[in-house]
């Protein structure tokens, strides 16, 4: 059993080396390439430059008489013709030598963790590393955990489902996506299944060769939404994300940034943790529409104000609150396991200059903003309207990020600024003292960003 065990490690590490090996063997063949072919061009040149010389010049080189020569000479206009091709090959193996000996290299591999909940533009931000062709990205594959564990709020419970969220994210930032086959359901047959969460959200599942020829009958519940795609396999899955240069993935179901520490000290990873809040008004106002059923007794509340909110509704909201200060307070006091490893971010601060934004953070994850990710945060921030629905992530984000303030009842502003006011101190977040400055265009309710944030 033990040597059944290793032998695919053994295979990954032959197949490394042999990649390793070939990788210097053609970085090697392409440079004494490019030494013959200089050789070569340099010989051409001097043989150009003779044959460009006036006749009278040749003449008296040779030591022979002017004979009339033709206006257009054939065989120069060849050697030419030649000596440019030498050129652009020339230039174009240069180029290929420059990458594989490194300039340009993506650099180490990095693993990042956008950490937000619920209805605070995660799956908006997550765009801005799903649409980096090198990086394999996930959107929230937790979701399988959550709904397959059942684990109640507060004590031993919260611990023990945190600790599982973890684990299970380590193996899928290296790449082990087996691990959600304990948690799909129903669960896979043969590593296939068609009920991967949001499979569509992830451009990584959703090409070749991960995606596979679409099957007939085969009723899939979560489906890529350009092409169409076959089940999902998850050992091609598996494949792709260790064939990509880094590995992306967010989440609103990890808040205790404690419990991440193990991660951060893997020498298996270089984890880079980004933290995405947004104001706690804004968020109860999204979900509100979003979450309906779950949230009547807030709306009936609102409306009609005869029954009081029930307290347990008030310190779910507190508690939600306080758990992200928490860990926005641990992640700012820079520990040294968490040096240079955390950013917090503000949806408003994205909202209302993303290109800046997103260029912060992949500074900060220490990869390059490639022009594809630019083009589509020009795309999908400057829409005339917003785009149908709630998870929708096409926006016209400069005007939209703070449009609750202008529909959400006062009394309902003031009960999350009572639950929630640590926290938005601590984020930068202006309480409103009146309906009217809650409704004033001309008022704003942020403060300006701390650099401190990224540490």
């Amino acid at each position: 059993m033990e040597i059944r065990r290793s032998l695919p490690q053994d295979i990954w590490e032959l197949l490394h080396c042999l990649k390793m090996r070939s990788k210097y063997a053609i970085l090697l063949v392409f440079v004494i390439s490019l030494v013959i072919i200089e050789k070569e061009n340099n010989f051409i040149s001097r043989v150009s430059d003779k044959l460009k010389q006036s006749p009278q010049a040749l003449a008296e080189a040779n030591g022979t008489e002017m004979s009339p020569a033709p206006a257009e000479n054939g065989s120069l206009a060849s050697l030419q013709e030649l000596d440019a091709a030498f050129s652009q090959l020339r230039s174009h193996l240069y180029n290929i030598t420059l990458q594989l000996a490194g300039d340009g290299d993506p650099g180490p591999r990095r693993h990042i963790l956008l950490m937000a909940t619920t209805r605070t533009g995660s799956s908006f931000v997550g765009e801005f590393f799903n649409q980096q062709g090198s990086i394999f990205y996930l959107f929230e594959p937790l979701w399988h955990v959550e709904k397959t564990v059942t684990f109640l709020p507060g004590g031993a419970s919260a611990v023990g489902s945190a600790l599982v969220y973890r684990d299970v994210l380590k193996q899928l930032l290296l790449c082990d996506l087996y691990i959600l086959e304990n948690f799909i359901s129903p669960a896979p047959e043969g590593h296939l299944t068609p009920f991967l969460f949001r499979r569509g959200s992830s451009r990584s599942l959703c090409e070749e060769p991960v995606c596979t020829p679409s099957a007939k009958k085969v009723f899939e519940k979560y489906y890529c939404k350009t092409r169409r795609c076959g089940p999902l396999n998850i050992t091609l899955a598996a494949e792709a994300c260790r064939r990509k240069q880094h590995v992306a993935l967010k989440t609103v179901r990890i808040r205790q940034l404690e419990f991440l520490q193990p991660l951060v000290e893997d020498p298996r990873l270089d984890l880079r943790i980004i933290q995405l809040v947004r104001d706690p008004r804004a968020v109860l106002a999204s979900r509100m529409v979003a979450f309906s059923g779950k949230y009547e007794t807030w709306k009936k509340w609102a409306s009609e104000g005869e029954a009081p909110l029930r307290e347990e509704e008030v310190q779910r909201l507190r508690g939600n609150c306080e758990s992200i200060r928490v860990s926005a307070e641990l992640g700012l006091r820079r520990p040294g396991w968490l040096r240079g490893r955390y950013m917090l971010v503000r949806y408003e601060d994205v909202a209302r200059a993303p290109l800046q934004k997103a260029r912060e953070m992949y500074r900060f994850a220490g990869l390059p903003l490639t022009p594809q990710v630019e083009e589509w945060i020009g795309k999908n921030t400057q829409a005339p309207h917003d785009g149908n629905g709630v998870y929708s992530t096409c926006k016209n984000s400069s005007e939209q990020f703070d449009k609750w303030r202008f529909s959400m009842p006062f009394k309902l502003a003031q009960v999350v600024q009572d639950a929630c006011a640590p926290a938005m101190r601590l984020f930068g977040y202006k309480l409103a003292g009146s309906p009217a400055a809650l409704a004033n265009r001309s008022f704003s309710l942020l403060e300006e960003a701390q650099p401190a944030w990224v540490t």
